[in-house]
């Protein structure tokens, strides 16, 4: 279970920057413009995964400063997804998010 645990935890990871990549590319702007955007908002999400949030990130975050940058980040691909019109997305991946990083914090993963 704990190993499944992990898994979902990479699948939510990528689910946030597919949603923010859904969201760029779906804005109603000229082409180039949306291919930016779709490109530009996950490679945005990735720098500051980077940066917070990986585990030989630069500047790692521990405890509460960690569990708010968490919360923005995969906030930021929920509320992408929401922006871009799939509100059921957007509720499914904000659900596994919480369902998934709950196990991981009591099984210490």
């Amino acid at each position: 279970m704990k190993a499944a645990n992990l898994g979902v935890l990479f699948l939510v990871e990528l689910g946030a920057l597919a949603g923010a990549a859904y969201w760029g590319f779906t804005r109603d702007v000229a082409s180039p413009l949306a291919w930016l955007l779709g490109l530009a908002a996950p490679a945005l999400l990735i720098g500051l995964w980077a940066q917070f949030g990986a585990r030989k990130a630069r500047h790692p975050l521990h405890g509460a400063a960690r569990v708010g940058f968490e919360a923005l980040w995969f906030g930021a691909g929920a509320l992408a997804l929401l922006a871009a019109g799939a509100p059921v997305w957007a509720l499914a991946l904000a659900v596994l998010v919480v369902v998934s990083k709950s196990l991981a914090v009591k099984w210490g993963q």
